[in-house]
């Protein structure tokens, strides 16, 4: 067994973590939630995935990467390095991975994006235009290879097909539900292969924001601004962290981790 600790976030967007377990359709997850590290966090306004994603990746809030809405207008990234180029400007020995379907995190054509064309391995299509349906099954997959055949010691996959769910047919919904539980079985499928590994691992799985009811997000209720992290050792401790973390304190932690295993 490699003696350094490897590291995959799952990044899934919208996910209101304790509706979904309480419906019963998210065995998985009720899983990791119950038996690792676990925190309730709350996501600055505005509650949209932009500065969201921006804040949990960079390690910084608004007043510093500049990203206050999902247009990227005038931000500062560039001076921001995301969680992955972090960890790579640390030790240039690593191999990084991120995949997602939202183009402005990873797609170095679209606005920003959040997670920087600095040697990373990356796979991208466009959940936007294609549905997220289609698109996060070929994240997932594509993760799955990825990890089997290169394991990547730092990793970041994100799905939004909960998001899309809860903006189409709100959050109490069985669509919503459904959603939830397709993303809890490619959590399941990752956490699988990790075990499989002859290698130890921290599962990390956070999400960006909440959700209305009726659907939708943005504003400053506390169902809205709801997160959560979720930190899991695989051959590995569980992360003993504090218990009041906040969204942009997760980057410091991972790295934190990363100089003590390596």
């Amino acid at each position: 067994m490699e003696n350094r600790t490897k590291v995959l976030i799952v990044g899934i967007d919208g996910l209101m973590i304790h509706r979904v377990i309480d419906s019963g359709r998210t065995g998985h997850l009720k899983k990791l939630r119950d038996s690792s590290y676990f925190v309730d966090t709350v996501v600055d306004m505005p509650t949209v995935s932009g500065p969201s994603w921006s804040t949990i990746l960079t390690g910084t809030r608004q007043d510093v990467h500049g990203v206050i809405d999902n247009h990227f207008k005038n931000h500062n990234l560039a001076k921001t390095p995301d969680l992955l180029t972090k960890a790579l400007n640390l030790n240039s020995d690593l191999k990084t991975y991120a995949a997602a379907g939202w183009p402005p995190l990873i797609d170095p054509n679209d606005v920003g994006p959040v997670i920087s064309d600095s040697g990373h391995l990356r796979f991208y299509n466009d959940g936007e235009k294609l549905g997220y349906l289609q698109v996060d099954e070929e994240v997932l997959n594509h993760a799955l290879e990825t990890i089997k055949n290169i394991s990547p010691d730092l990793s970041f996959v994100y799905f939004c097909g909960v998001d899309e769910a809860g903006h189409k047919y709100g959050s109490v919904n069985e669509p919503y539900f459904e959603a939830a539980s397709r993303i809890d079985g490619y959590v399941k499928k990752l956490h699988e292969l990790l075990i499989s590994q002859d290698e130890q691992w921290i599962l990390i799985i956070v999400t960006d924001h909440g959700h209305r009811d009726e659907g939708g997000h943005g504003g400053d209720s506390p169902q809205e601004r709801a997160s959560f992290i979720i930190a899991h050792g695989v051959k590995y401790p569980h992360p003993n962290w504090p218990t009041d973390v906040k969204p942009h304190e997760l980057v410091n932690l991972i790295l934190a981790t990363f100089s003590q295993s390596h």
